[in-house]
């Protein structure tokens, strides 16, 4: 249903915006004095490769929206399942930099979280290449190959940046036990 795409795709937006804005609003805060000296440029770090991960979710929804790739009959539960992986990176992803931010969690609970995050990744690697094989080996155009070898690019880079997301957590989480 392209209308209610287009709504979702504006709801990412408005996310992706306000996260800009966070961004912005930390990068003051954090050059204004905010935590210790040691911790600001990781902690800028740490929002910033959030960012990241905002806008390419946002480049998701615009890839499907204006391309409207073709999914054959066959690839339809790999796209499905890589999709659901890589998007569901961000529910670990979520508890990770919550319990940092609030600090109502152990470092142990943090890092189980980002380690969550790093085997969902891993996950999407693993579909992601049996997925580019069947892609190639199939009787598409080239073009057509493709188009859908740049749609799975795009679908897993949300978990490739979600990672990186927890590797700098998890530099900011150690910094800040010295």
């Amino acid at each position: 249903d392209i209308d209610s795409a287009k709504r979702l795709a504006q709801q990412v937006d408005r996310i992706e915006t306000r996260a800009d804005l966070v961004r912005y609003e930390m990068r003051d805060k954090l050059y204004s004095g905010a935590y210790l000296p040691r911790l600001r440029e990781d902690i800028y770090k740490l929002v910033e490769s959030l960012d990241e991960v905002a806008d390419a979710g946002e480049a998701c929804c615009d890839f499907f929206l204006n391309q409207r790739p073709v999914f054959p009959d066959e690839l339809k539960p790999l796209f499905l399942e890589v999709s659901q992986e890589s998007l569901g990176i961000i529910k670990p992803l979520k508890a990770a930099i919550l319990c940092f931010i609030k600090g109502e969690c152990s470092t142990e609970v943090i890092r189980e979280h980002a380690k969550e995050v790093g085997l969902k990744e891993s996950e999407v690697d693993k579909i992601e290449w049996d997925l580019t094989k069947q892609i190639f080996i199939s009787t598409l155009d080239h073009s057509h190959k493709l188009h859908l070898r740049r749609c799975l690019e795009i679908i897993a880079l949300v978990s490739d940046l979600a990672e990186d997301v927890t590797d700098q957590l998890d530099l900011v989480t150690l910094k800040s036990m010295i």
